[in-house]
């Protein structure tokens, strides 16, 4: 049975609120421009009618790829694309650990990844996704972070894949819930978006974080194992 990152919230405030939930951009090789979408939404009602939200999610991290808007940058408020095709996946072993499945190559008609093998390559703590030969002039696409949202997937936080690139990601399990309304899968600015917010850091080995908006605007965390 997998193991799940729940994040609880509690709306004190007098009224329903929307709330939105997103993760902090991964390291990737490169120094490209890294974007980040919501990965779930949902409107709640004041904790006095005894409303709570619960989001759940795999501990699982996914390799995923995305057909992007044509000849446009993520635009804030739009969906980041597409098609998408996700494969779990691995993180490279510290050097002299035991080899996983932490590489995956990316193919573009149709959009696809490989499952994941071995790659002595990989930076300990990275996987990678291979891109092949295509006309980027044409053809644009993400590549990044996923994960389950719901019956689906989501990009969590990309780049824009160039042809014939090893892109390297390391995953940073800090998870953040604020008020709006961004439903899952449309992009937003990170910086501003993490300003006011709840910060759920799941990088000490917490797995469930209580959640409360207050009544002066303010968020009270409260994590466990």
């Amino acid at each position: 049975m997998s193991t799940l990152y729940t994040i609880n919230v509690i709306n004190e405030m007098s009224t329903a609120q929307d709330f939105f939930f997103f993760q902090a951009p991964a390291v990737y090789s490169g120094g490209s421009t890294v974007y980040s979408n919501s990965i779930y939404s949902s409107t709640l009602a004041p904790s006095s009618l005894g409303a709570q939200l619960t989001f759940e999610f795999n501990q699982q991290y996914y390799a995923g790829v995305q057909t992007a808007n044509a000849n446009s940058t993520p635009a804030i408020g739009q969906a980041s694309g597409s098609t998408i095709a996700v494969q779990p996946i691995d993180l490279a072993p510290a050097t002299g650990g035991t080899a996983t499945n932490d590489s995956t190559t990316m193919s573009v008609s149709p959009l696809g990844l490989t499952s994941p093998v071995a790659n002595s390559g990989v930076v300990a703590g990275n996987y990678m996704i291979t891109t092949p030969t295509f006309d980027s002039n044409l053809y644009q696409y993400n590549a990044g972070l996923a994960v389950q949202s719901g019956n689906g997937y989501v990009l969590s936080n990309y780049i824009s894949a160039l042809p014939n690139q090893d892109i390297q990601c390391q995953p940073v399990v800090n998870f953040y819930v604020t008020t709006g309304s961004y439903t899952a899968g449309t992009v937003i600015d990170f910086t501003t978006a993490s300003t006011n917010s709840a910060l759920c850091d799941a990088s000490t080995g917490f797995l469930t974080f209580n959640v409360v908006y207050t009544s002066s605007g303010t968020w009270i965390v409260t994590a466990s194992a």
